[in-house]
């Protein structure tokens, strides 16, 4: 049983280190986003992304009633990186708005 706990324990921290290297890749969108007409939610791109994960899950035998768990974390994790780019953008936009912001008075 140890060996068992073990690695799930090691399964756990490969999801975290997966889950923050998205979120650098998240950080980075919103940057780019700022180049853009793009705002942080893109419906039909959240929507391929939560069809593309519960379709995964699905090809890996899970049980339907977690492909629907997956998908749900899934829409949760993202609905929090969207209020985060959300957030920057907004204060992106608020600094470039500010007198004296990028050289202008």
């Amino acid at each position: 049983m140890s060996q068992v706990r073990s690695e799930i324990d090691r399964i756990d921290a490969a999801l975290v280190d997966l889950i923050a290297e998205r979120y650098g890749y998240v950080d980075r969108a919103w940057q780019l986003k700022m180049t853009t007409r793009e705002g942080a939610v893109v419906q039909w791109r959240i929507q391929q992304v939560i069809d593309r994960v519960k379709g995964r899950a699905s090809e890996k035998g899970m049980p339907a009633e977690m492909v629907e768990m997956v998908g749900a974390q899934w829409r949760n994790m993202i609905g929090w990186f969207v209020q985060y780019e959300e957030e920057k953008l907004r204060q992106a936009q608020e600094a470039h708005e500010k007198p004296g912001a990028n050289g202008g008075t």
